[in-house]
């Protein structure tokens, strides 16, 4: 039995919000939120139609995952696991509650959100589209009058809550109202999460992605009825969270979706390890250069970096080089756009060389007032790529 897909601008959160509830009651079509161009007025109902294409009945969301790279993909939801999500978040939080939508609904994180509001039969509390400020975070955070409040962030948006918080007293009393903030989407710095606890901040990092309804694993450990095992260095995930697939694209699903000891498995792409109970990610297998003949993980550099003041939210991108093949080149933010001077790069480099060898020393330094992000928080690697070729060429 299949139903129909229908495609609505992510920008419409209520509209977003009754569809889904159609979808998971078995009511209305499947769920497919996209990112329409801005228009003013306000994007009107007549965006949202029916695409013409089937899923199957099972499938209540699709959300099309871009990345920073590579080709886009059509990830298929079933009702059964988006349920299972929200039941395992809820259990693991201390229950149901009522949740601020501070994310876009495109983005499976943002649409969990909503997929929880209804489990929960709580009303959402939809934050503004536009950019992240965090005083209008503040005042949205107030209207919350539910026992158990939530928020899901990205870490850029939970860095300038916290910078804002810092300085300004009612920022912090709503972030403070917050059973839990949960951060997840990229790797967040250690230094941005003491920040936070030091602030009384009740931060969860989360682990997951599209293909798993979103963050199954809280602060290394996985949330009921989700697995973990390593294979080869890599993680794999298991469980009733996972996707049915991706949509016209037997070959993808093949490759991504694997059975073993019984059970369905989910191929991640993500290096990690498992430590007394508790999963720790390495960051991505497919971003490691060899330079020098000499393997570097670039999330492991960044790692490094994330521990200098002034660096946290540094990016390690790699390029060629004509002596090693591929050589490491950091972009950071800040105020002062001057490149790093001598001094300041040989004091980076040493600090690099320290924790992970000569090999993986930055070549340059270079700041820029903004790194240029995907509509999720993360870097754009491809459009930093494009500035440093500029700057470097």
């Amino acid at each position: 039995m299949t139903r129909p897909l229908r495609v609505i601008d992510g920008g419409s959160a209520l509209e977003v919000l009754e569809a889904l509830r159609a979808a998971l009651a078995g009511a209305g079509p499947a769920v497919l939120p996209l990112p329409f161009p801005l228009v003013e007025p306000h994007p009107p109902v007549e965006l949202v139609e029916t695409t013409g294409e089937t899923v199957p009945k099972r499938v209540a969301l699709v959300i099309e995952t871009s990345g920073s790279t590579g080709v886009p993909k059509r990830v298929a939801l079933s009702t059964d696991a988006l349920l299972a999500s929200a039941a395992a978040s809820a259990a693991a939080l201390g229950g149901p509650g009522q949740w601020l939508l501070a994310l876009p609904t495109h983005y499976i994180a943002g649409a969990q959100v909503l997929v929880r509001s209804i489990a929960a039969e709580t009303e959402s509390v939809i934050l503004p589209g536009g950019h992240f400020d965090p005083r209008l975070f503040a005042e949205y955070a107030a209207r919350l009058d539910a026992p158990l409040r939530f928020v899901s962030l990205v870490p850029v948006q939970l860095a300038r809550v916290v910078e804002a918080a810092e300085s300004d007293g009612a920022v912090l009393a709503a972030a403070r109202r917050f059973d839990r903030i949960l951060v997840g989407g990229q790797a967040t710095p250690p230094a941005l999460i003491a920040r936070a606890a030091a602030l009384g901040l009740r931060v969860t990092r989360t682990y997951g992605s599209s293909e798993t309804a979103g963050g199954c694993v809280y602060d290394g450990v996985p949330l009921h009825g989700t697995e973990v095992r390593i294979v080869g260095g890599l993680i794999e995930l298991g469980g009733p969270t996972l996707a049915e697939g991706y949509l016209d694209d037997e070959e993808r699903t093949a490759a991504a979706f694997v059975e073993g000891d019984g059970r369905r498995w989910y191929r991640t792409g993500d290096l990690g390890e498992v430590a007394d109970g508790k999963l720790r990610v390495l960051g991505r297998s497919d971003n490691v250069i060899i330079s020098g003949g000499e393997k570097i993980s670039l999330d492991a550099v960044e790692r490094v970096l994330h521990t200098l003041p002034g660096f946290e939210g540094a990016v390690a991108v790699a390029v060629p080089d004509a002596q090693w093949g591929q050589s490491i080149v950091v972009a950071c933010e800040r105020a002062d756009t001057a490149d790093a001077a001598p001094s300041g790069l040989d004091a980076v480099r040493a600090h690099v060389a320290s924790a992970l060898g000569n090999a993986a020393r930055p070549r340059a330094v270079h700041s820029f007032a903004a790194l240029p992000r995907l509509a999720s928080g993360k870097p754009d690697r491809v459009g930093l790529a494009a500035l440093l070729d500029g700057r470097m060429g």
